[in-house]
């Protein structure tokens, strides 16, 4: 294993926001106008990839180039993953911090950032995301689920190191030294992320969680595209876990266990035996409370039930398939899956 000494805490360390897109100008106008309200004198360079968009965001781009330092480019498609690292070999700056086009950012969040990385040697950070007021219901159902301790069990965000929890792509930072050790992202999608994190570790970097340094981040805004998001997060995992077999967990069968669960609660209540549907009630109940506590809303806890059967069962199914074909019969990932992979 080799360790690498951080350079980057003894320069002055300077920003750039790498942020590829495909076919969303909507949101890169939003994320554009969160960047324009920082409460910093701090400046960044933002670099937007358009990953061969149809619709392309550049006249966006330029109405805020008057007062935000933009560099816009255009590629063919290749994938997020990719197109992150173009726009990493591109950027200016010391200190790379990646965002999916779909977040907007606090106006606090680069002044956190620079404030925690100025006082320590973290060559990767991640952070949290949080839903923003102006969501729909149905997209802080979906926050809801995905972040809850409940449901996730809080692996994308706790107070631990990131060698507890895997950074996620829509809110991480990285030096240049890291990308120019590790080659930066796969080119699988999605995945892209958890693979790039674990070779980080395996490289001995020092990684950090800033949960002050949350992004509202939208995700997906109707349940079959975050059916299908999920399903390919649970093709994926196999795939890694055969990449990185140290980062197994027996925890990432736990949707697929919920979905055996849900079938056998029923069965067994057909056959008068209840207590088993009577778990699971209480364990829905208690998914309800808390997302209508922490949501104030009652509807948005009714969805998250709903969110939380897409998203282990979306995952869980598909997650039991792929471990089958590549786990069980060492199927080659780019042949069973080829759709998960760019070229």
């Amino acid at each position: 294993m080799a360790f690498f000494i951080p350079y980057f805490c003894t320069m002055q360390l300077s920003y750039s926001f790498i942020i590829p897109v495909y076919n969303r100008p909507g949101e890169v106008e939003e994320l554009l106008k969160s960047l324009s309200l920082m409460d910093t004198a701090l400046t960044a360079e933002i670099v937007i990839v358009e990953d061969g968009s149809t619709i392309s965001c550049k006249e966006v781009c330029e109405r805020y180039m008057s007062y935000l330092d933009i560099t816009y480019l255009n590629k063919e498609n290749t994938g997020p993953g990719d197109s992150r690292n173009y726009g990493m070999k591109k950027a200016k700056g010391t200190y790379f911090i990646i965002l999916d086009s779909d977040c907007i950012l606090p106006p606090h969040y680069l002044s956190t950032v620079d404030a925690y990385l100025q006082k320590s040697d973290t060559d990767c950070y991640g952070g949290a995301d949080a839903a923003h007021d102006s969501f729909t219901d149905l997209q802080k159902a979906i926050n809801y689920t995905m972040t809850s301790f409940f449901t996730t069990g809080g692996i994308r965000g706790s107070k631990k190191s990131v060698s507890k929890f895997e950074p996620r792509s829509f809110n991480m930072g990285l030096s240049k030294e890291v990308f120019e050790a590790t080659g930066g992202y796969a080119k699988i999608h999605p995945g892209e992320d958890p693979d790039l994190s674990h070779r980080i570790l395996k490289l001995g970097f020092k990684t950090a969680f800033l949960p002050k340094a949350y992004v509202f981040h939208k995700r997906r805004i109707s349940w079959s595209k975050f059916y299908l998001q999920v399903r390919k997060f649970g093709l994926v995992r196999p795939i890694l876990s055969s990449w990185h077999p140290e980062a197994a967990k027996i925890t990432f069968w736990l949707p697929t266990a919920f979905v055996f669960g849900v079938f056998a609660a029923l069965i067994l209540a057909i056959l008068n035996f209840k207590v088993p549907l009577v778990l699971l009630s209480i364990y829905l109940g208690i998914i309800f409370i808390d997302s209508s506590s922490r949501n104030r809303n009652a509807k948005i806890g009714l969805l998250s039930i709903f969110a939380l059967f897409v998203q282990f069962f979306g995952y869980g199914v598909a997650f039991l398939k792929s471990t089958f074909y590549i786990r069980l019969l060492g199927r080659e990932p780019k042949k069973q899956y080829p759709f998960l992979f760019f070229k």
